[in-house]
């Protein structure tokens, strides 16, 4: 995925590349350059950086000029691992959504031997499918798993598997320990790996399940994994849409809202309306007030929003009466709060499709939750907020096409809202729990 450099409201307020680990400490840089070059990339010369979970850093993709220095065809990612609490790090370029999650599985599984490499060498390599490069929807389809390739600048690993077989040989072979040149080199071996029969340096689990995803690819492509069929949902122009495998997958265009909406539901995938999360929620007043928000943008895009307040809006609703009514999402989330309070739930029949999207959720306990609630962002590009929260790529790319004006209210909304405490704010109005 390509990135321009980043306006630097975004990350003056730590709404792009936040939370990410500071490397400053010279050994550590020598380690990530070790890494860099073993990539055949050129080492960096900057005296401090940051990085993510994968090791990707914004300042060392500036100073080369490449977004892409670990993604270089936006398949078989790479990854350079220093510390083993890159784990508690967010994912801040990726062509994938689910590289984030594979990530946290590896240095889950290999927690140890990742502790005991990182002591003394940097732990590098890929994440590795059977596509070199994607070309088409088959390529993607036929990624069913990745399997991290791991190296180490120091080959400690490598070393340490050599110290393995050659304590083998002395357990196994009555005369190995006559082996004068054998005992030499596993003294060697020792004082680089340190006694491998308490240290484990060889990862136990690098083969890794590749299920639901985003991909960057074809302008945005979703993959939802179900157990007798694959759904993707793209634009029809994608290549290979409707022709690959269609005896195995279910195609649907990002364009068709109606049949979009029908597979989350059908799937078991969405929160419906229903009181018993709406109400407590406060969802309805925030997607609201999102609505309200957008119409002023398109209204007056240059507009100081700075000390907005809800009076202020309810006064601008006034005023704008024709305007609410033509747009229609705002009194019909007014009349679904109605429904919903007399009712208990929505009946979303006679909905149209597209607003569907504004009052239901992904359910919290599905396991394609995330992706879901970033599905349904696509669908309501007014509400920033869970564009930020659930598809930053889709944040991003519309930040750049907003008004001076509107990045700065944008920005002032996300840290008086989100920011304060994501974790509480996903948990009221998306029921998603850390």
């Amino acid at each position: 995925m390509t990135s321009a450099k980043k306006p630097d409201l975004l990350r003056d307020n730590e709404l792009i590349y936040g939370r990410l680990l500071a490397v400053d400490e010279p050994h550590l840089i020598q380690r990530y350059n070790k890494a860099l070059v073993a990539f055949g990339l050129e080492p960096t010369k900057l005296k401090s950086f940051q990085i993510d979970r994968t090791g990707f850093s914004p300042e060392v993709a500036e100073e080369c000029g490449d977004y892409d220095y670990l993604d270089p065809n936006e398949v078989n990612r790479r990854f350079i691992i220093l510390t083993p609490s890159q784990i508690d790090l967010p994912v801040v370029h990726t062509a994938f959504s689910n590289t984030s999650q594979l990530m946290f599985e590896f240095m889950s599984k290999n927690q140890r031997a990742i502790d005991a490499l990182t002591i003394k060498d940097v732990i590098y390599g890929e994440i590795e499918d059977s596509v070199p490069k994607v070309n088409d929807i088959e390529d993607l389809l036929s990624i069913n798993q990745v399997e991290f390739k791991v190296l180490s600048a120091e080959d400690v690993l490598g070393k340490a598997a050599e110290l393995g077989k050659l304590v083998d040989r002395l357990k196994q072979e009555p005369d190995a320990w006559r082996d004068n040149a054998m005992l030499e080199r596993m003294v060697d071996l020792a004082k680089v790996c340190g006694d491998i029969r308490e240290n484990a340096l060889v990862p136990d689990q690098v083969i890794f399940r590749h299920n639901a995803y985003w991909t960057s690819h074809f302008g945005g492509l979703y993959v939802f994994v179900d157990p007798d069929i694959t759904t993707v949902i793209s634009d029809p122009s994608a290549p290979g849409f409707r022709r690959s495998r269609p005896w195995q997958v279910s195609y649907l265009s990002i364009n068709d809202a109606d049949k979009v909406f029908r597979f989350l539901a059908a799937t078991g995938r969405l929160d419906l309306p229903r009181a018993s999360w709406i109400e407590a929620s406060g969802y309805l007043e925030h997607r609201a007030e999102m609505v309200v928000r957008a119409l002023i943008r398109d209204a007056e895009p240059n507009r100081n929003l700075t000390d907005v307040d809800k009076v202020w809006l309810q006064t601008w609703i006034h005023g704008h009466a024709d305007l609410i009514a033509s747009d229609g999402n705002f009194p019909f989330l007014n009349a679904a709060k109605r429904e919903i309070a007399q009712f208990g739930h929505l009946k979303l029949e006679d909905v149209p499709p597209r607003q569907r999207f504004l009052v239901v959720r992904a359910r919290p306990d599905h396991h394609d939750a995330w992706l879901t609630n970033q599905l349904i962002s696509d669908f309501v590009p007014q509400d920033f907020v869970s564009r930020y929260v659930f598809n930053k790529p889709g944040f991003y790319k519309d930040f750049d096409g907003f008004s001076d004006a509107w990045r700065s209210h944008v920005v002032d909304v996300l840290k008086t809202t989100y920011l304060k405490d994501k974790a509480a704010f996903r948990a009221r109005l998306y029921g998603l729990t850390d």
